[in-house]
């Protein structure tokens, strides 16, 4: 069944207005006064959800898609919310806002919100076809987007701001963590899947460089390292995933990552491959729905 324009989905082009305008200067800030201008294309009922697939101005001016999963059924009481970003892992149909789609419906049958959004890795060829010489820039663009997209969640009418979480794996991890890092006080509990310490160990990857031209791409991207920015996040509760055979993050990389939370952490290990397994997503939703229910 379809539907289209939901009321609740159309308030939040008002709600934006109502958030803090420009932030202090800092790298990551932006001008929260714009309207996020939603553009909603339809909706899908799936079991006890709502997916309504929309499109919504990023701080640059570009668009980005998005899921809005809810519960189908209208509550009076207030929701948890979660912002999820996927993996890049291409041409596996999951490298995009897909990836988590089956935790959002499930977990909207227990009354949660979620937004699943496309980020810059979203096109298959993006790692090949990026300006590897603005990885930075086009780094904290991204951050940008992601903070962006909290606002949205947290904006939406329903929704306890108290209670929203960050899930990310992979790049969505990494980029999380350095949400995580200026925005812990808009979060609840943040899980971190399969991501490593640095953007140079993967922007590395490609194109090839010689030992100069690594070391300085590794310095020009060390400010943005997510453990420097976990280090940020305070007490933020946080669950880590890795796993043993995973051949983009090393031992050693994780648990520098891991080192780098000063919060109440959990560390999962599990025997799979990048891509995580069926245990890991059992254990991400129990560890999510043991914090949801709190106030």
């Amino acid at each position: 069944m379809k539907r289209f324009l939901t009321a609740g989905v159309l308030a939040l082009t008002a709600g934006a207005v109502m958030l803090p305008a420009q932030e202090p200067a800092s790298t990551f800030a932006y001008d929260r006064s714009q309207p996020f201008d939603l553009a909603v294309t339809g909706t899908e009922d799936r079991g006890a959800a709502v997916i309504t697939d929309l499109t919504y101005r990023t701080s640059a001016g570009t668009r980005r898609a998005a899921y809005l999963v809810a519960p189908a059924k209208p509550s009076s009481a207030k929701q948890a919310g979660i912002l999820f970003v996927h993996w890049y892992e291409p041409p596996n149909p999951t490298s995009s806002r897909k990836e988590f789609l089956p935790d959002a419906v499930e977990l909207a049958g227990e009354g949660v919100v979620s937004l699943l959004v496309d980020t810059m890795w979203s096109d298959p060829d993006w790692f090949n076809k990026r300006d590897p010489e603005n990885d930075f820039g086009h780094s904290i663009e991204q951050v940008k987007d992601l903070r962006r997209a909290l606002d949205i969640v947290t904006s939406r009418p329903g929704v306890d701001p108290s209670r929203v979480f960050y899930v990310g794996h992979d790049f969505g991890a990494m980029y999380g963590a350095l949400v995580a890092g200026v925005d812990a006080a808009r979060l609840k509990g943040f899980v971190f899947m399969a991501g490593t310490r640095s953007f140079s160990d993967w922007f590395l990857l490609w194109p090839k460089r010689d030992a100069a031209a690594k070391a300085d791409v590794v310095g020009k991207l060390a400010p943005l390292d997510p453990t420097r920015h976990l280090a940020k996040a305070g007490a933020l509760p946080m669950l880590f995933q890795f796993a043993t055979r995973d051949k983009f993050v090393t031992r050693a990389a994780a648990e520098a990552v891991v080192a780098s939370a000063a919060g109440p952490k959990e560390v999962r290990w599990y025997d799979a491959e990048h891509a995580l397994n069926a245990e890991a997503t059992r254990d991400r939703l129990e560890w999510l729905r043991s914090r949801l229910a709190a106030r």
